[in-house]
């Protein structure tokens, strides 16, 4: 009888362990999720980290996010991280910087569904967070990056934000100087716009 309780108590503090432990969230994008000459708690990974941490199941988000990240360099250091992390959801926010250097459109397809695939893979799910170029980008370039979001999304049955900027990019005192990247004034619609799809994973 001792020895039952023994071991019914040992299992009880495992479960309760488990659950006081915070789930992990693992942010891997470029500036746009870096906080870019903004202060590191303004930016929106910080601002969800406040909300997640507090939720009845705690999440962590992990910020690995660095900036003039590339798909592909973000592909190259993605196994050590989930190897490292072990998170239970993967955030992939690039795209930015093959965009405005104009590589490729397909070889950013290749690199998002490698990523999406070793994430899900490792047992994760995932949100893609997709971003917009400026208009001097022409049609052809624009559209054709929206659509290797929508068909990766597609194709992996993941999550997808269409446009992370949404509700920022076009309002001046939203945006830096460079027409880039949010001010902390912005950061907020920009939780709220990955919010919206990161919740419903959390559950």
């Amino acid at each position: 009888m001792r020895r039952c309780l023994v071991l019914l108590l040992f299992v009880w503090c495992a479960i309760a362990s488990a659950a006081d432990t915070p789930r992990k969230v693992l942010v891997l994008g470029d500036s746009l999720s870096a906080a870019h000459n903004i202060p590191v708690e303004a930016g929106w990974v910080r601002l969800l980290d406040a909300r997640t941490s507090k939720m009845a199941t705690p999440w962590t988000m992990v910020n690995a996010s660095i900036s003039g990240e590339t798909s592909l360099s973000g592909r190259n250091r993605l196994p050590a991280l989930l190897a490292k992390q072990r998170p239970q959801v993967v955030v992939i926010e690039l795209g930015a910087n093959d965009g405005l250097q104009g590589l490729p459109l397909g070889k950013l397809a290749e690199n998002l569904d490698a990523m999406i695939g070793a994430a899900t893979s490792a047992g994760a799910k995932v949100l893609l967070l997709g971003i917009e170029l400026p208009v001097n980008y022409g049609p052809q370039y624009r559209d054709g990056l929206r659509k290797v979001y929508q068909d990766a999304a597609k194709k992996h049955g993941v999550a997808l934000v269409p446009f992370l900027l949404d509700g920022v990019a076009l309002d001046p005192a939203l945006m830096q100087d460079d027409g880039l990247h949010p001010t902390a004034a912005g950061e907020p619609r920009v939780a709220e716009n990955v919010w919206k799809a990161l919740s419903p994973m959390l559950d």
